[in-house]
């Protein structure tokens, strides 16, 4: 289990940050008022004051890009496609369709959408900006689902197709 756990407001939500020591590993956002370690105390490290930092300078437009050491637990398939979330920088979208071409996976949508769904680190890895092919909103897992996602991207200055 990771020893270090940090909660923070932010407009979206509560957030949840765990760190192992060096790096983030988990940011859960609230849903429906809980996160998931709401039963066990806060300790704080350096990883999570310096990551809660860059988060409030994200919420507040100040920060387009985060510099936080990350330690995501995944299948090296889910590593690949958040590792290319990584470089959509802000304000961009791509689709399930060219994140799946982009990791040699072209034809595997639903196992793209699976990893982007279980992004252990969101908002740092930005998998609010993948939308369908057509540039709709096809969901969302974090926080209160697709509302959360409208505002990430909303607040990224990114419109969308009507």
């Amino acid at each position: 289990m990771n020893a270090y756990l940090l909660r923070m407001p932010s407009p979206i939500g509560r957030l949840e940050l765990v760190s192992d020591g060096t790096s983030l590993t988990s940011l859960a956002i609230e849903r429906d008022g809980l996160l998931p370690r709401d039963d066990l105390p806060e300790r704080a490290d350096d990883v999570l004051r310096s990551a809660r930092e860059r988060l409030r300078e994200y919420f507040e437009g100040e920060r387009r890009a985060f510099d936080i050491p990350l330690a995501p637990e995944g299948t090296a398939f889910q590593r690949a496609v958040w590792r290319r979330l990584q470089g959509i920088p802000w304000g961009r979208c791509t689709s399930y369709g060219e994140l799946g071409s982009a990791v040699g996976s072209p034809k595997a949508g639903r196992a793209v959408g699976r990893a982007v769904g279980s992004n252990p680190v969101p908002l740092v890895i930005g998998c609010h900006r993948v939308l369908g092919a057509d540039g709709r909103v096809t969901g969302y897992s974090g926080g209160q689902g697709i509302a959360t996602k409208l505002w990430l991207l909303e607040h990224e200055g990114i419109v969308l197709a009507a």
